[in-house]
């Protein structure tokens, strides 16, 4: 298949995870990559790391901060004499587990702050250049959480669900003007992003959660089973960006697209039973030991 790879391509949250992966991986593969995030030492440590001959420039951006924005805008501008970037990779964002009736207004608007609103202010600063061109691609990270919902990861995928929603009509929107717009959907990762989200879900402990949330590590467990490396994301990332005519979606890794199949021909009753068992969310799963006879606590704790 033939390729027309991108120049430049500018990645937000790149300082850990999929985006510092998906920064070294394509400056070893041949472009100019402006690589952002919050943390100054961060970003020199990464620029520290790229391997000789290549081109890894960096800038501060925070994506729920106007002026950092702009300031940004002004300095791909300084780094590509006006040209602007091929391709945008919206990759910052971050997860908020809790459960949903528990999270307080402030932390679900801090979690669409970025995750949604974030994205599209950046997108809005950096689409101008690639419609004065004719060309640009614009990769949004989504999660396979943008299409399955879990128990306490409402907040989050909902975020990923609009992100979906988002990018399609960006999709519709932009290729008149020679724009490509694709999402690449992730499963479970090796990246800090779990142990990141996990930590604050001992606040909900008093709540009627509690019993399942004391069992938080045991339900992270299952879910990172099959968990992979940030080079499964950056390679499909990379796919996004050098495809002549790319895909809409591209799951990562690939085989996360027969779990969708699964799902789509499972009856939601069989699969709501499934999740909620998984999650420790069945009514004796959630009483406290106090309210379960010996036998029932013996079996809750198992």
């Amino acid at each position: 298949m033939s390729t027309t790879p991108a120049k430049t391509v500018l990645i937000t949250g790149a300082t850990a995870g999929i985006g510092r992966e998906t920064a070294l991986h394509l400056a070893r593969a041949g472009y100019h990559v402006i690589a952002t995030g919050r943390r100054a030492s961060e970003l020199d440590k990464l620029r520290a790391e790229t391997p000789p001959g290549t081109r890894l420039d960096t800038a501060l951006l925070d994506v729920t901060d106007p002026a950092s924005i702009a300031a940004a805008v002004a300095e791909v501008d300084r780094l590509t004499s006006g040209r602007g970037v091929d391709a945008l990779v919206n990759n910052a964002g971050f997860g908020l587990i809790g459960p949903l009736t528990e999270i307080s207004d402030a932390d679900l608007r801090r979690q669409y702050d970025t995750n949604v609103f974030g994205v599209m202010a950046v997108t809005r600063a950096f689409v101008p250049r690639m419609r004065e061109r004719g060309a640009g691609r614009v990769v949004n990270i989504s999660s396979m959480g943008g299409k399955i919902t879990f128990p306490f990861m409402g907040a989050y995928n909902s975020t990923k669900y609009a992100l979906e929603s988002l990018s399609d009509a960006l999709r519709y929107e932009l290729r008149a003007f020679g724009i490509d717009v694709v999402l690449v959907e992730p499963g479970a990762i090796h990246t800090n992003f779990a142990e990141t989200s996990m930590a604050p879900v001992n606040q909900y402990q008093d709540t009627v959660y509690g019993a399942a949330i004391s069992r938080a590590k045991q339900l992270e467990r299952r879910m990172m089973a099959t968990a992979v490396g940030p080079n499964v994301v950056a390679r499909a990332i990379h796919k996004a960006i050098k495809r002549r005519r790319p895909a809409a979606r591209y799951v990562a890794p690939w085989y996360g697209s027969l779990v969708f199949a699964l799902l789509a021909i499972t009856p939601t009753r069989v699969v709501d039973a499934l999740i909620r068992r998984i999650a420790f969310l069945s009514p004796k799963a959630l009483r406290k030991p106090e309210q379960l006879t010996g036998t029932q606590a013996r079996a809750a704790s198992v």
